[in-house]
């Protein structure tokens, strides 16, 4: 169950990296820094959960980090495209951006 339970964080804090990820150049430095920086915060919250580094646990893991990833990507993708927000490559500005104002692109 505690394996569980630091699958969903790990997928909840992906999903802004993905939304970075997906406003800007592919294969840029700031691309590779959208995917990499989560990692430290993963291998942190392996320690302090005490679920360790056993075999069963990098599929799930490994599937929550991408999965958070892909729907960071595609929630940049629902603002900018489908709605016609404002945005930028920070989630939480966007969010609080596009609540308090009635202005779009």
């Amino acid at each position: 169950m505690k394996l569980l339970y630091v699958a969903a964080i790990i997928f909840i804090f992906n999903v802004p990296f993905g939304y970075w990820r997906a406003n800007v150049k592919k294969f840029s430095l700031m691309w590779a820094l959208s995917i990499h920086v989560p990692v430290p915060f993963v291998i942190a919250l392996r320690f302090l959960s005490g679920i360790g580094f056993a075999f069963i646990t990098y599929p799930i893991l490994i599937t929550a980090f991408f999965f958070g990833q892909f729907a960071g990507g595609k929630l940049y993708y629902i603002m900018k495209i489908r709605n016609g927000f404002i945005t930028s490559s920070c989630l939480p500005c966007d969010v609080l951006k596009n609540i308090f104002s009635i202005n779009r692109k």
